[in-house]
């Protein structure tokens, strides 16, 4: 029997087809490097294969769950007093649920979930039965309700109408280790007593030599990146020749970051979702007529 993950990374790539998310693909088949970890890296990586284009996976950083605390027990076992709960991302979705299904044998009522993207949204749905609420997008899945500008982004959900008066109520934020402080400190700042547990860990790991020789003479039509880190760590092998090759990344922040280092081709997907990266990557390997 597939695990939930397997079949959270195949019911992804199929809701993604299903919504149109690919293009017509380039009349040639674009070698593309992609950097996301873990099995949302995996659905890009399919959804690519599926356009048309021959991708390899840049294994730059592994995901792995954190060992419990017991400030981390506390949040679940005091789960059916919190108002709201906000998760970062699949992976923090995929670790959140599997403590909730070994605490709440049924799911407290009355907690409202959100998460940053449709895929966390997919993940905690699948897992838990429950629905979220994302900011919309137009390739966001069939269990997100949507109530907020456009965009997948901490500073989209954050505009959303329900997290801006949260005076005297209790929040869980459920994220990974480190990562951007914005939502935390905001939903503190809109009054919310936020409890914040760190689930998992990101660990860089090094190029085979083959791969950072392939990436330093810019051998590939496109390359994705998805994150600062995963951008930072592909800095340490890009020559003259890398910066000057075609860069998706997955917001306008990441793109003056990439500015900023010298990458002369940065396109910006509408949004991190692995359906609108894949249409970027087509965007950015068809040429203009």
């Amino acid at each position: 029997m597939a695990s939930g993950a397997e079949q959270s990374h195949t019911a992804a790539v199929q809701t993604a087809l299903t919504n149109g998310a690919m293009a017509k693909p380039p009349a040639c088949r674009p070698e593309v490097l992609t950097t996301r970890p873990g099995s949302r890296g995996a659905v890009l990586d399919a959804m690519l294969t599926e356009a048309g284009c021959r991708v390899e996976c840049l294994e730059l950083m592994a995901l792995e769950p954190l060992p419990a605390t017991q400030a981390m027990r506390q949040a679940i076992i005091d789960a059916d007093l919190f108002q709201g709960v906000v998760v970062i991302s699949p992976q923090a979705a995929s670790c959140l649920a599997e403590w909730l299904e070994d605490w709440w044998p049924q799911l407290p009522q009355g907690i409202n979930f959100y998460a940053v993207g449709a895929a966390t949204a997919e993940v905690l749905h699948a897992r838990l039965g429950v629905r979220v609420r994302v900011p919309p997008r137009v390739t966001r899945g069939e269990h997100a309700e949507a109530d907020a500008p456009v965009g997948t982004t901490s500073e989209a959900l954050l505009s959303l109408p329900s997290l801006q008066h949260l005076e005297g109520q209790r929040w869980l934020l459920a994220a990974g280790e480190g990562g951007r402080p914005l939502l935390g400190d905001t939903l503190e700042a809109r009054g919310a007593q936020l409890t914040r547990i760190e689930l998992y860990r990101r660990l860089p790991l090094v190029l085979s030599p083959q791969q950072a020789g392939r990436l330093a003479a810019g051998a590939y039509d496109a390359m994705v990146v998805t994150s600062n880190e995963l951008l930072e760590t592909v800095l340490t092998s890009v020559t003259t020749r890398s910066l000057y090759q075609p860069l998706i990344v997955s917001s306008n922040r990441l793109a003056t970051l990439a500015y900023a280092h010298g990458f002369e081709r940065v396109t910006v997907a509408e949004d991190a979702s692995p359906g609108a990266l894949t249409q970027a990557v087509l965007r950015a390997c068809t040429p203009a007529t």
